[in-house]
């Protein structure tokens, strides 16, 4: 039966991989790209805070130039922790800096389906599905819009996809998928709505809002929008980078890095400027352009790499990181799946990421499968296990117990192995019958995955929402 939900505590496992004076290089060539590069901002009020703070401001190509001392200052305004709430308390994510979290990715167009196998268009039925699944798996910790619900009209059709988590889950909700003014104005008044007020949405935040930047070194007009509403309201906003090495970036990781850094603290200092103290969390998902085809990637060593770099800048900056994990550009789930996702993960992890992305998706998210999600889990507990490290204590040393089991004897049955047995991991997919067995029934992780599936969309049926809060809902999303 679901759970609280689970993530990986810091630190026992670390990663250097950036050294100070490396971190400091890409910072100053970041602000010196911000001041003298600019930055799009394709909004005229953006353009009208920017211009009151002393930037630069150009109307009619609408690139911003902002002064270093400008950005440093108004990143020293955003909170360094803050907490996304849940509908259910029990379910909250205290964003601190020793956790990480794990959440879906979106936002899928396709779906195999569950029943069928078979490739189709996602709706909004798929949303409410997969969010009855991902509220089930203690793993997922988080939701973001995982598919888009096409069969909704597509002014609204955020909205619909945020009612769908609403009716099917108690967890927190990151969405990707709101990006106009409209959109945001209705989201926020549907989290009102279940939070019981604007004042207390802004002590529970039961939303947070991610928006992408348009790289290289721009932002959209809607999304910057969406955002300085959000904020307004007392969301936590991000804004998440996908620059790409050789197309919307430099080739070099260190030059893709100043790229996507610019992006994103220009658009965090902007909202800190337009409304001071705001929560906000650095997102970021950067890759390389497939050579021999220009295709996005979504997983390889730099990928790996970027995950790990993007946290210190991150924590250089004092706030919070949402990052690209898992979505591997793997078709099915199969080797390529477990070997990117197993390592964009680790990667992440053992940088101390805040919150990961991409549970169940394929094709660089683009394609849901219910057999990866159940596998990402996997991944992600495996991951988690690893990140304890090992505890060197009397207890853990174990000398008295040695000492009465003796040479040439078994552990199996003394008091301390049944005090810790329960703490080794034991996974749900990963085959270890004798090969006996295996070669009678020749099934394996992927068949139990879609079993397990199956069985928790037939069988995990959360309290509905309140009918009167279910319409108040649906009427906001109308209106």
């Amino acid at each position: 039966m679901a759970g609280k939900v689970k993530s990986i505590t810091y630190p026992k496992l670390s990663l250097n991989i950036l050294s100070r004076d490396d971190v400091f290089k890409i910072h100053e060539a970041t602000l010196e790209v911000i001041e003298t590069v600019g930055v799009k901002f394709p909004s005229a009020r953006a353009l009208d805070i920017w211009q009151a703070h002393g930037a630069a401001v150009d109307r009619t190509s609408m690139l911003v130039k902002v002064p270093r001392r400008v950005i440093e200052s108004a990143l020293g305004l955003a909170p360094p922790a803050y907490t996304l709430a849940a509908l259910d308390p029990a379910r909250d994510l205290p964003l601190d800096g020793q956790h990480v979290y794990l959440g879906t990715d979106g936002c899928g167009v396709q779906v195999i389906d569950i029943q069928s196998g078979e490739r189709r268009r996602s709706c909004w039925q798929d949303v409410a599905d997969i969010a009855r699944a991902a509220d089930y798996l203690d793993e997922i910790a988080f939701h973001w819009v995982p598919v888009s619900a096409q069969d909704r009209p597509a002014p609204t059709r955020g909205l619909h996809e945020l009612l769908a988590i609403w009716k099917n889950s108690t967890k927190h909700v990151q969405t990707e998928s709101i990006y106009s003014e409209l959109e945001a104005r209705g989201a926020v008044e549907m989290a009102s709505t279940l939070a019981g007020g604007r004042r207390a949405l802004r002590e529970r935040p039961l939303l947070s809002i991610m928006e992408c930047t348009v790289s290289p070194l721009a932002q959209d007009p809607g999304s910057l929008e969406a955002a300085l509403v959000g904020a307004e309201a007392g969301l936590p906003v991000g804004f998440m980078s996908m620059c790409s090495c050789a197309s919307t970036g430099p080739a070099t990781l260190a030059g893709n890095l100043v790229v996507a850094n610019a992006e994103v603290l220009s658009a965090l200092a902007l909202i800190e400027l337009a409304f001071p103290g705001a929560p906000v969390f650095y997102a970021a998902a950067q890759t390389t352009m497939d050579l021999r085809n220009g295709a996005y990637t979504g997983g390889g060593p730099e990928d790996f790499l970027f995950g790990a770099a993007t946290n210190v800048l991150a924590d250089f900056y004092h706030v919070p990181l949402s990052m690209g994990s898992f979505a591997t550009g793997a078709k099915e789930p199969d080797w390529q799946a477990g070997i990117e996702n197993s390592l964009s993960t680790f990667m992440a992890s053992v940088a101390g990421s805040d919150m990961l992305l991409g549970a169940g998706l394929l094709n660089g998210s683009l394609i849901w499968s219910y057999e990866q999600l159940i596998m990402d889990c996997e991944i992600f507990g495996l991951v988690a296990k690893m990140m304890e490290g090992i505890v060197v204590d009397k207890e853990n040393l174990a000398i008295d117990a040695i000492r009465e089991v003796g040479p040439g004897q078994s552990f199996l049955m003394h008091d301390h192995t049944l005090r810790h047995m329960r703490r080794l991991w034991t996974g749900s997919l990963m085959d270890r019958r004798p090969y006996s067995e295996w070669e009678s029934k020749k099934d394996g992780a992927r068949t139990w995955a879609l079993a397990r599936a199956r069985h928790i969309l037939e069988t995990h049926h959360p309290a509905p929402l309140d009918p009167r809060l279910e319409i108040e809902l649906s009427r906001i999303i109308e209106e």
